[in-house]
């Protein structure tokens, strides 16, 4: 089960090189439901998505480069291409479990078109509704159809969508 929030961003961290980060391509083969392949540096999954926005089934299995090469092939529509910052989170309504820190998957797109945004997951949907955002965290779009990778991979990333 995924439980995520997603939201746009005012201004980056500071030191952001100082964060560990991906590299990540992905294409979809299906987005209803949302079946994609993704490359995560040297990493390949085949994810499958279930409906919703906020709360939602998702399974990942683990590909080859092959595999992936292949699949890709297949993909409709745009790829999305990205790098994603991981940023461990603090203070009150930012931890979950013996102050666990929750971590913001910053993410940098460089296609379909630019864009950053926002994502935290979350082990329930309670601390999903206790979670205090950030200053840098602009306008929440969790329940936005237009930021969601499924549907920027088929209509790109909307003028309206720039942060």
């Amino acid at each position: 089960m995924e439980i995520e929030r997603k939201f746009l961003v005012t201004h980056l961290p500071q030191d952001l090189s100082a964060y560990p980060f991906h590299q990540i391509e992905q294409g979809y083969l299906c987005t209803k439901p949302v079946v994609r392949v993704r490359r995560q540096d040297d990493e390949y999954y085949l994810t499958y998505k279930g409906g919703g926005k906020m709360v939602r089934e998702e399974y990942n299995l683990p590909l080859n480069q092959d595999a992936y090469t292949h699949l890709l092939k297949k993909t409709d529509g745009y790829r999305i291409r990205k790098t994603r910052y991981r940023i461990a989170l603090s203070g009150p309504g930012r931890t979950v479990e013996e102050d666990t820190p929750l971590v913001a998957e910053l993410d940098i797109f460089s296609e379909p078109g630019e864009l950053i945004m926002v994502e935290v997951e979350f082990p329930s949907e309670a601390a999903a509704q206790a979670f205090a955002a950030p200053d840098w965290f602009g306008e929440e779009v969790t329940f936005s159809k237009e930021y969601h990778n499924s549907y920027m991979s088929r209509f790109g990333i909307r003028p309206h969508a720039q942060p």
